[in-house]
C-alpha cells in the first residue's frame, strides 16, 4: 500500500501544497501566487509575503487533498521545504508542518529548496537521473551542483552578486516592464536583435564555474540611459527597449550555456538537469537543447510548471523518508544554502 505525503513549500513568494506518493505519484500541486500582492512594489517583500502565506497555506493544503481524493488522516508523512528562502516566509511553512506532524503522528521530513529544483527533473524524467550536473537556475540562486545521489550535492559555483532571475526582475525594472522580470523580457525580446548590443560575459572564458550578473545589469542601464543617467528624462524607443532585452538575454544564455558545457567537462558526467524560475525561458531552453545535440550529453528540462517554486519537488523528501532520516522535532528555517550530504 502506497504511502501518502504532504509536501509544503513557501521559502519565497508562492504558497504551494502537494500530495506524493512514495512511489514518487505526484496526485495533487497547488500553487497560489503572490505576484500581484508584490507586482506594486517591483520586487517581492518578504513580510507581506509571510503574512500572504499565513492567509492562504491552510486553504492550499486543503486544496491539494481535495485534488488528490484523499483526507489529512491518510497522510503517512509530512515535507517541508525547509531551505534556503526567506526566513520569515519559511517559518510559515516549517511550522504548519511541524504543527501537522504532531497532530497526526507521523514522520517529518525536510528537504531542501534549490536541490529540490534538480530533483524536479527527476519527477518529470520519471527514472533516477542521477549522478547528474545540476543547473538551479531561480531569482534568488544561479548554482551549479555535482549531484552523484538524491541527497548528495556537491556545489560547484554560483553567482557572486545577482541571481540570473534577479538580474531579469532588476533589466525589466530599468525597461519599466514590470514584474515580474523574466516572462516580461522574453516577451520583449522577441521582437529585438539580440546582436544590438554587446554586453558583458562575466567569467566566459574562465574556468571558475562561478556567474555574475550585476555588470550585466549595469551595462544595460547605462547603455539605455548614460553612465551619467542624463537621458533618464527622456522614453526608451519601442526598438530600443525590445533590442536591449533581447542581447540582455542573450548575454544570460550564453553563459549559462557556457558554464554548464564547463561543469559536464570538470565533472566527466554526461547528464544535465536544468531547474528554477528562470529554466522556464524559451531562448534558453533552445540553446540547452542546442548545446545538447552538438556537445552529445543528455538534457532533462524540468517542465514548466516544475519551474517556477511548487510543493511537488518536495518530493525529494521521500528519499530521506526511505532512510528514515526524519527532521527533528525542533526544526528550523534556514536561510542560507547548506549542501546536502549523506
Amino acid at each position: 500500500m502506497s504511502v501518502y505525503f504532504l509536501g509544503i513549500e513557501t521559502s519565497c513568494d508562492e504558497t504551494a501544497a502537494a500530495v506524493f506518493t512514495d512511489e514518487l505519484q505526484i496526485l495533487s500541486n497547488v500553487v497560489a501566487s503572490q505576484t500581484e500582492l508584490h507586482s506594486r512594489f517591483g520586487g517581492v517583500v518578504p513580510e507581506v509575503a509571510a503574512r500572504a502565506h499565513l492567509q492562504r497555506l491552510l486553504p492550499v493544503i486543503d486544496e491539494s487533498l481535495k485534488h488528490a481524493g484523499i483526507t489529512l488522516q491518510q497522510i503517512g508523512c509530512i515535507a517541508v521545504l525547509n531551505s534556503p528562502g526567506l526566513v520569515g516566509a519559511l517559518l510559515i511553512g516549517v511550522s504548519a508542518a511541524k504543527m501537522l506532524a504532531v497532530a497526526l503522528d507521523v514522520p517529518l521530513v525536510n528537504a531542501n529548496h534549490i536541490e529540490a529544483h534538480v530533483f524536479a527533473c527527476r519527477l518529470a524524467a520519471q527514472r533516477d537521473i542521477f549522478p547528474c550536473v545540476g543547473l538551479v537556475i531561480s531569482g534568488g540562486h544561479t548554482s551549479l551542483f555535482e549531484c552523484q545521489s538524491p541527497l548528495e550535492f556537491k556545489l560547484l559555483g554560483a553567482t557572486i552578486d545577482d541571481a540570473a532571475g534577479e538580474a531579469f526582475d532588476k533589466v525589466a525594472s530599468i525597461l519599466g516592464l514590470g514584474f515580474p522580470g523574466g516572462p516580461a523580457v522574453e516577451r520583449e525580446a522577441r521582437k529585438g536583435d539580440a546582436k544590438a548590443f554587446s554586453f558583458p560575459r562575466s567569467f566566459y572564458k574562465d574556468e571558475r564555474l562561478d556567474f555574475s550578473f550585476s555588470g550585466l545589469k549595469t551595462a544595460v542601464l547605462y547603455t539605455a540611459f548614460g553612465q551619467d543617467m542624463s537621458q533618464r528624462r527622456h522614453t526608451l524607443s519601442e526598438k530600443m527597449r525590445a533590442d536591449l532585452a533581447a542581447s540582455f538575454q542573450q548575454a544570460v544564455v550564453d553563459v549559462l550555456v557556457r558554464k554548464s558545457l564547463q561543469a559536464l567537462e570538470q565533472t566527466g558526467l554526461s547528464r544535465l538537469a536544468v531547474g528554477g524560475g528562470v529554466a522556464a525561458n524559451r531562448c534558453l531552453r533552445a540553446a540547452l537543447e542546442r548545446a545538447a545535440s552538438e556537445h552529445h550529453f543528455e538534457l532533462i528540462l524540468a517542465p514548466l510548471s516544475y519551474c517556477t517554486d511548487n510543493a511537488a519537488m518536495a518530493a525529494m523528501a521521500v528519499e530521506k523518508w526511505r532512510r528514515q532520516m526524519w527532521a527533528p522535532g525542533d526544526l528550523d528555517a534556514v536561510p542560507a544554502y547548506q549542501p546536502s550530504q549523506m
